[in-house]
């Protein structure tokens, strides 16, 4: 059996496997600090996809229509040869990277180290599509974006409020925590559209309307500025700007905000006197807070909740931002997010100068364009070549139809992965990749602990570990010797990234730690912003309610909502491949209310049009009591009914996240 970690969510569940020819056995580890043994059905059941017959297993080059199995040297060669060609006839922001969050630390710490050295700082990855929200608005607010906990002070929450998150689907092992918690006498607020399984055994369950987030949030505070539920000593102490955003809530009495958020004003006041007089009391958050045009203000606010009750720094307390996939959390570390070098060192500061020094190269110093931003340029023709790397943008990303265009318009686009994808679909090369359990590496949880992640089995044919594709292009690309080993590369993270200096390869196995590890704090830090808050003090930000950037009215009067089951994971590339979750979740479907299945004359199972201003699907309904009227949801997992085809390009201004969670949509039977 091989300790490794679960390439799922990011939670970062250890698991012990045992993989012989196609079979393998899988158990959850039950000295792991993080699942104690327990595992969902994706870490039990989803692992079957790297025997898949479907891997990608020779490097391929397309001609014309055909594809041509190719040398790992002649594919090499000819992406080197074609990167620098058009960097030198276009200049380098013509190419764009796209990292991945399913890959390692090492992996992502050396693709925005190529792209950065190529001379641009055009790389980015799914973040920026799930949390780069979180990284705006925490960073802002804290100084740190991340969870300032960990998942086992979760033990001693005294008051779980849990928004925006489908926790006990999507982090199922955390989801249990609150359920036993629960069971054991704590409290529980659940805010959300759909009435969850959370929302079920809720003390508090406000049903809110999709994208009224920061009203329903600026009128908690209201209350508990009117009761005087505030941490006077903690505000005064650890706090600025309190003044200018008190104000601001002034504005949000619950008789008024009830007409944009739809709760009832005794049902928030509960909520507000349940968290904030109930402590510690704990935030968990996930995409239903940050796919938004508001997103980073969204999670300010969320911030602003914490700090005015001192909700922070405290055991049991704190702000969670549930990670959706495995790595997130390092991905966004290693810097593989176009405004921030590792680090999150801003892009355009003179922070670069340490970079230049270590990696021994001229840097730039633009903020390089973003992920949502990538496809547009390449259908203008700035953008001439995409090198991506194990993500599925013709899947997941909003806009889908520019993003097909995009791609199209491509003089090289260059795709790393483990299956033919639908985007892979698109490339001139593929190289074939290996999955998590092919390799080693480290992944970076949703809790800040860096676990090492070991090769369980070897990669199918010719496939190669990302972090060896990666090394050998470096090594043509800038005629320097090519890594060894991922712990060569991890260790020069540590020299990279001050927050894991302390880290080595041998005091990771087997619990990990949680950064920041250095001279400081030798074994890990497991709660944050303790004494002071990394940006000194906590910052109060003033947020007025915008109402999102679409509504319903006659002619699209619905809401859509887009999220995941609990199944499936991401574009379904891997748990689709997975013969048990696919049997228990094989076709695409939209949730519309009992209501309104009744008054449209749809019978559950119906085969029904789902239509947006921007394009159309048709899937089958699932009627249920989950969903309110007037609203409907879609998971994203599903190619044969490609939800984003739906979403517009509506962007966050601070984090150019998409609005995925608000879209007028009508139905048609």
């Amino acid at each position: 059996m091989t300790l490794t970690i679960c390439p799922y969510c990011g939670t970062g569940c250890q698991i012990e496997v045992d993989y012989s020819g196609d079979h393998y056995t899988v158990h959850g580890y039950t000295r792991s600090v993080v699942n104690e043994g327990k595992l969902c059905i994706k870490g039990y059941q989803g692992l079957s996809y790297a025997g898949s017959r479907d891997r990608i297993t020779s490097p391929m080059i397309r001609r014309g229509d055909v594809w041509t199995e190719v040398s790992w040297d002649e594919a090499l060669d000819y992406v080197a040869r074609r990167l620098t060609e058009i960097r030198d006839k276009y200049g380098p922001d013509s190419i764009a990277f796209q990292a991945s969050a399913k890959c390692t630390n090492e992996e992502n710490y050396l693709i925005q180290k190529i792209a950065r050295m190529m001379g641009t700082n055009n790389v980015d990855h799914c973040a920026r599509s799930c949390h780069s929200s979180t990284v705006a608005g925490l960073i802002r607010t804290l100084g740190t974006a991340a969870a300032t906990g960990s998942i086992k002070s979760l033990k001693s929450t005294e008051t779980f409020f849990v928004i925006g998150s489908n926790t006990t689907e999507q982090h199922p092992i955390i989801g249990t925590t609150i359920i036993r918690q629960k069971k054991a006498g704590k409290k529980l607020i659940v805010a959300d559209p759909r009435r969850t399984k959370l929302a079920s055994i809720a003390d508090v369950f406000l049903q809110f309307r999709p994208g009224s987030d920061v009203a329903l949030l600026n009128s908690m505070m209201f209350v508990i500025l009117k009761e005087n539920l505030i941490d006077s000593e903690f505000i005064r102490t650890r706090t600025t700007d309190f003044d200018a955003f008190a104000a601001e809530i002034e504005k949000y009495p619950p008789e008024i905000t009830e007409q944009i958020t739809g709760v009832s004003p005794d049902l928030l006041e509960k909520a507000a006197e349940l968290y904030a007089g109930n402590r510690p009391s704990a935030i968990l958050y996930g995409m239903g807070i940050t796919q938004h045009i508001h997103g980073t203000e969204n999670v300010m606010s969320v911030s602003n909740l914490a700090l005015m009750t001192g909700n922070i720094g405290r055991y049991g307390s704190g702000i969670f931002p549930l990670r959706g996939q495995n790595n997130v959390q390092g991905s966004s570390d290693m810097g593989a997010l176009s405004e921030f070098y590792p680090g999150y060192i801003p892009a355009d500061s003179d922070g670069v100068e340490r970079f230049e020094k270590i990696w021994g190269a001229k840097l730039p110093r633009n903020i390089g364009l973003m992920l949502s931003e990538m496809f547009d340029a390449a259908i203008d023709g700035r953008v001439k070549a995409i090198y991506l790397m194990g993500e599925n943008p013709v899947i997941t990303e909003a806009n889908l139809s520019d993003v097909e265009k995009g791609l199209k318009n491509l003089d090289l686009f260059v795709v790393q992965d483990i299956f033919m994808t639908e985007t892979a679909k698109f490339a001139h090369v593929i190289l074939p990749a290996s999955s998590a359990l092919e390799k080693d590496g480290t992944f970076t949880n949703t809790e800040r602990r860096i676990q090492r992640v070991v090769a369980v089995k070897d990669p199918p044919g010719d496939a190669k570990p990302d972090w060896w594709i990666l090394s050998q292009l470096y090594s043509r690309l800038f005629h320097r010797e090519a890594y060894r080993s991922p712990e060569e590369i991890f260790n020069e993270i540590r020299v990279a990234i001050p927050n894991y200096s302390g880290a080595k390869y041998e005091n990771l196995y087997p619990d990990g730690k949680q950064w920041p590890i250095n001279d400081q704090h030798p074994e890990g830090t497991e709660i944050l912003h303790v004494e002071r808050f990394t940006r000194g003090l906590g910052r109060f930000m003033a947020i007025p309610y915008k109402p999102p950037s679409e509504t319903p009215d006659d002619q699209y009067p619905f809401i859509l909502t887009t999220g995941r089951n609990y199944y499936h994971w991401h574009s379904g590339t891997m748990t689709r491949r997975s013969d048990i979750l696919e049997r228990e979740s094989p076709n695409p479907y939209v949730e519309i209310s009992v209501n309104d299945a009744k008054k449209l004359s749809i019978r559950n199972g119906q085969s029904i049009t789902v239509e947006s201003r921007h394009g159309s699907i048709r899937l089958p309904a699932m009627v249920t009591s989950k969903i309110p009227d007037g609203i409907v949801f879609v998971p994203f997992h599903f190619k044969e009914a490609r939800v984003n085809l739906l979403v517009g390009e509506n962007l966050d201004p601070y984090s150019k996240i998409p609005e995925f969670k608000v879209v007028a949509v009508r139905v048609i039977a």
